[in-house]
């Protein structure tokens, strides 16, 4: 637990109006400008775009993350991404999000060694706060209709119940209340909030970040998933596999973590196979979890998700009804 606040932007006060094409622009030149100070082992691209699609200088950047203090309050790679997430330009946004994986790996990882992280801390913190004031702090909820009631698609066989237009409500992301720290019954909706931003932009993240998430859910898990085994040896396998990074994984977490790695499973292209491998290995581990932890709603969510993913790569189910046939038999 850290009660340190998160450290103040270095920049001048937030705008209220709207920029112009050229404080975007300069806004985004004096962040690159501040990184390269902090990046000095490799040439930091000279536009944003260039610098979220450059492996090297990701890779430059993720080598400063991953040391032993990086995390530390003091730390001026977290105090940069804190104070470039406060721009109001999205692809500053974008550029702090595409760290968000490696982020929130190392920091759960490293909670039980009780080390300072408020640097990190502060960070995730940031992205909670703009998301928490972007919702008014108000629930996401999608209603999903009642099928024992008939429609345009189905009919039903069930009685017709008295309020035909009744509507079950899922709740997406619950509603959030405003943190100025992190203590340990906050700590995971805090980092689920990051990694449901991280989702929402996931089709604008290169295939390095979708890979750092990948490898910390299997951290997270406990265990590797390149095999599916029987349940007779799940526990055996849980606990051998305990060290590492294994943290727990209440829903609020695990609920985001499961559209992400559907994303990386079903929504990638053919040529971005490594991505949705590593996202099948890192579904196995937690389904795994889920069964050792006998956790019903983990076990339902990876459960279905590897099911579908099975499903996805049946030859028998590769046949797309959408294409017209060309042949001059009508089948009916």
């Amino acid at each position: 637990m850290s009660d340190s606040p998160p450290p103040p932007p270095t920049s001048g006060a937030s705008q209220t109006t709207v920029p112009n094409e050229s404080d975007t622009n300069a806004k985004c030149q004096t962040a690159i400008k501040s990184l390269s100070t902090i990046v000095t082992t490799t040439n930091i691209p000279s536009t944003i775009s260039l610098l979220l699609d450059s492996s090297t200088a990701s890779a430059a950047i993720s080598s400063l993350l991953q040391r032993p203090d990086s995390g530390a309050g003091d730390n001026n790679l977290c105090r940069w991404l804190y104070d470039t997430f406060q721009s109001t330009e999205p692809s500053l946004h974008l550029l702090v999000l595409r760290f968000v994986p490696l982020i929130a790996g190392l920091y759960l990882s490293r909670v039980p060694l009780r080390q300072p992280q408020a640097g990190f801390e502060a960070v995730l913190l940031a992205l909670y706060a703009h998301e928490t004031t972007s919702r008014a702090g108000q629930a996401v909820t999608v209603n999903i209709p009642d099928l024992s009631h008939p429609s345009i698609y189905h009919e039903s066989k069930a009685p017709t119940k008295n309020n035909s237009t009744c509507l079950n409500i899922a709740v997406v992301s619950s509603t959030l209340d405003p943190h100025g720290t992190v203590r340990s019954t906050r700590r995971a909706r805090i980092v689920g909030v990051a990694l449901e931003l991280y989702y929402g932009k996931i089709s604008r993240m290169p295939r390095e970040s979708k890979l750092d998430f990948c490898e910390a859910c299997e951290k997270w898990a406990g265990g590797s998933g390149e095999a599916r085994e029987g349940e007779e040896d799940v526990v055996g396998r849980a606990e051998k596999e305990s060290g590492g990074g294994r943290i727990p994984l209440p829903w609020e977490l695990v609920q985001p973590m499961m559209r992400i790695l559907g994303h990386c499973m079903m929504g990638m292209k053919v040529e971005d196979r490594e991505v949705t491998e590593a996202a099948s290995k890192a579904c196995q581990s937690l389904y795994l979890r889920a069964l050792h932890d006998i956790n019903p709603k983990a076990i339902l969510a990876t459960g279905s998700l590897l099911r579908l993913r099975e499903m996805g790569l049946d030859p028998k189910n590769q046949i797309d009804h959408t294409e017209l046939s060309h042949d001059n038999i009508l089948s009916v």
